[in-house]
């Protein structure tokens, strides 16, 4: 026990519990701007997955003429992937009012089975791509060098803080998810602050997924979100739809990730009680929060 505890005080510690909370915390707060909007996105898990595979593929393509500045442009087309799955998804939630929840387990399922195929036809494997030559940069000291993601999350908080609560964006945006006739009646479009807050989401999504792939491994492997688009919907209800709580909710459940790394290399659970823990305590959290209180016009076609 105490050895464990002295691991929790060292950098490599540190190290870990920040790349944990990074993609959770990207993609929370991406459907922090879905949801506020009205719009259900439980998609976020296989939006991670796309943006992933793109920034990889993009990447790895681009690595012969552009070196170094592929993994730059593997992170944009990661984001622009997002964007336009998430787009696909509030096509069919807005325009076509398909029920919204279906839609975004539609996405996910797909990208259980989509990326397997694309990296067979391209590598001849299902399971992973190559690994790039150089991904991105590393800044920082010692151990506590991240990827540019990394400072983009932390850094996208106080911007996502700014937008919701002090701009006329922001305005719009809390007054379509909680009241779209009301916002209507005043001139703001429902459905045009719809679709740019689903495709946000998505953008940011997938600047989780390129953190993951190029920014972290240097490449694409099957399952890489490990669900964390799932906690990072659990950290948006838990987080009360609120930036600093989403940060909060995210600290939290990034803590516990590297928690179950760390008790990984002990003996003191079993190991498949460790690499369930995460999981395990994101449902408790859920259960303790009791009523959430939603944006009201949450989940709801608008028919104005």
């Amino acid at each position: 026990m105490d050895g464990l505890f002295a691991q929790l005080l060292t950098t490599a510690f540190l190290a870990t519990f920040i790349r944990s909370v990074v993609p959770l915390l990207l993609t929370a707060l991406g459907g922090l701007f879905s949801e506020r909007s009205g719009v259900v996105n439980i998609a976020l898990d296989g939006l991670i997955i796309f943006g992933a595979l793109a920034g990889a593929v993009s990447a790895k393509a681009l690595e012969p003429s552009l070196g170094a500045a592929a993994p730059w442009f593997g992170w944009l087309a990661g984001m622009l992937v997002g964007g336009l799955i998430a787009w696909i998804h509030a096509l069919l939630s807005i325009k076509y009012r398909a029920d919204q929840v279906i839609s975004g387990t539609a996405i996910n399922l797909l990208a259980t089975g989509v990326p397997a195929v694309i990296l067979t036809a391209l590598y001849q494997t299902s399971t992973e791509s190559p690994k790039l030559n150089q991904g991105l940069p590393l800044w920082g000291v010692g151990e506590l060098r991240f990827s540019p993601p990394v400072y983009f999350a932390f850094i996208i908080v106080a911007v996502t803080w700014y937008v919701v609560y002090r701009t006329p964006y922001g305005l719009r945006l809390r007054a379509t998810g909680e009241q779209p006739g009301a916002a209507a009646s005043m001139g703001i479009n429902v459905r045009r602050m719809r679709y740019s807050a689903v495709i946000l989401s998505g953008m940011l999504a997938g600047t989780a997924g390129v953190f993951l792939s190029i920014g972290n491994l240097d490449s694409y492997v099957r399952n890489i979100s490990a669900g964390s688009g799932f906690i990072a919907l659990a950290a948006l209800i838990f987080g009360q739809w609120k930036p600093l709580g989403v940060l909060g909710a995210t600290l939290l459940f990034g803590f516990l990730q590297a928690l179950s790394i760390a008790l990984g290399g002990t003996d003191l659970l079993p190991p498949t009680l460790v690499s369930a823990l995460p999981y395990v305590i994101t449902i408790l959290a859920l259960i303790l929060t009791g009523r959430s209180r939603a944006p009201r016009a949450l989940g709801r076609p608008y028919d104005g």
